[in-house]
């Protein structure tokens, strides 16, 4: 009989043939005279003894083979909830009908490598407490833990996403809530991994309370009306990316050690309040990034240990005007950068402090086109001689020797060195040529508000 065909029954039976062999080899040896082990021997060496250890190899990797999770889908009815027993089943799996998954922590499904673990081509799936994992590694398929597809108002809720490539792909699926997740992808170079939520041509979903780390991006493309709330994403490449992505919200995330925080590029309409936004230190890395994305409202956020705050152009006409409003913008070395011609911010009560440069408007060193109003400024020198928490004289920013790596980026190296430190120092106390205003708040908060 094959080693393969041995289960556990057979086994056992092995292991007393065995027992009894050992018993005649010892009671030959107590016998006296070469007569009995003689007769003995011929004996025992016809016997066939078995290959135990390849006979326990064989029977544990027959117990390798996972069921399939493919066929509890199968026999879910239409609005049932599926009821399979804890433990490990295999994907890939698709379900195609509204059915309840509520794996209660309790359920794994490995993928196997191949493909996208669990597909929902349907309306009205909920899932919740599984473990998915083990998904193939093609960013061409856009190989997932869980893509939703085409579906609309599905619950995915509370589960674990890792060993993947990309965490939760949406395509063409509106309406859909994605909440309370861990998601993880794999690799170590950011640019090698998936995107942690990826959504592309999908409306009025709803991002929140999920737990994303150690992916390449969060992006939304060509995707209108969605909601990013409450969200905590880390050591990754940009927490999130707005691509042709209008009227989106993002509030209350923390987003924190990526290269960067917020980009948002040709999206209009967008408002980023009440978020944590940190150590984002990349050298072309900014806590809040605009491109052409008008009509966006940036209020209340702490933005804090950036190589640039908050970096953005001119709006593409002069109505669809950028406000940054109540903001802490602390710790940053550039706080904000404006750049483009055509100005178009309106920068109301925002908290500058501990910026090593405050402030940095259009390449000519021009604010004219910007309002700034109501700011605090951690280095204004006025007073509040009738203590209205206005200062009596506007703050101004001026760039003397400033203007060596505001006009020649790659001086920026040098930056706070002793040298420019100084010809700053003797260009404010004798100029060798006429500085340029950078802005002029004419309010500007006389003390810090709380």
């Amino acid at each position: 009989m094959p080693v393969a065909a041995f289960g556990g029954r057979q086994l056992i039976q092995a292991i007393h043939r065995v027992h009894r062999i050992q018993h005649l080899l010892l009671l030959a040896a107590r016998v006296r005279g070469f007569l009995l082990a003689a007769l003995l021997t011929p004996l025992l060496a016809s016997l066939v003894v078995p290959d135990l250890s390849a006979l326990s190899a064989a029977h544990a990797a027959s117990t390798v083979t996972l069921p399939p999770l493919q066929t509890w889908i199968d026999l879910t009815p239409t609005g049932g909830r599926l009821r399979a027993p804890p433990g490990t089943y295999a994907g890939p799996a698709v379900i195609s009908r509204a059915i309840i998954i509520d794996g209660d922590d309790k359920i794994t499904v490995d993928g196997g490598g191949k493909g996208t673990v669990l597909t929902v081509r349907a309306t009205g799936v909920t899932i919740r407490g599984l473990h998915l994992k083990h998904s193939g590694d093609s960013h061409d398929s856009l190989d997932s833990g869980l893509l939703i597809e085409n579906g609309s108002d599905n619950l995915v809720e509370n589960n674990v996403i890792d060993d993947v490539l990309f965490g939760v792909t949406l395509q063409a699926a509106n309406d859909n809530r994605i909440i309370g997740n861990r998601i993880r992808s794999r690799h170590s170079d950011p640019a090698d991994r998936g995107d942690g939520i990826r959504l592309w041509y999908s409306m009025r979903n709803r991002i929140e309370n999920n737990d994303i780390a150690r992916i390449r991006d969060m992006t939304v493309s060509n995707s209108l009306h969605n909601r990013f709330i409450g969200n905590r994403v880390t050591d990754s490449r940009r927490a999130l990316n707005l691509l042709f992505s209008h009227r989106t919200l993002i509030e209350r995330n923390r987003f924190a050690n990526n290269s960067t925080g917020i980009t948002s590029v040709n999206s209009s309409g967008v408002i980023i309040r009440n978020n944590q936004i940190m150590h984002s230190v990349d050298a072309s890395g900014a806590g809040i990034a605009l491109k052409e994305s008008g009509t966006t409202l940036v209020h209340g956020n702490e933005i804090i240990h950036c190589a640039v705050g908050l970096m953005s152009d001119s709006p593409t006409h002069p109505i669809n005007r950028i406000t940054v409003i109540d903001n802490r913008i602390a710790h940053n070395f550039t706080g904000i950068s404006f750049y483009g011609e055509r100005g178009g911010h309106l920068v109301l009560r925002n908290r500058f402090e501990h910026n090593l440069w405050q402030a940095l408007v259009g390449e000519s060193g021009q604010g004219d086109h910007n309002e700034w109003r109501g700011n605090y400024w951690d280095d204004y020198q006025g007073f509040d001689q009738n203590a209205d928490g206005v200062g009596d004289s506007a703050h101004e920013i001026w760039a003397y020797a400033d203007l060596i790596w505001i006009e020649t980026p790659m001086a920026k190296f040098f930056r706070s060195s002793p040298v420019l430190e100084l010809l700053d120092f003797l260009e404010r106390l004798a100029p060798f040529a006429s500085p340029k205003l950078v802005l002029r708040d004419s309010q500007p908060q006389a003390h810090r508000q709380q």
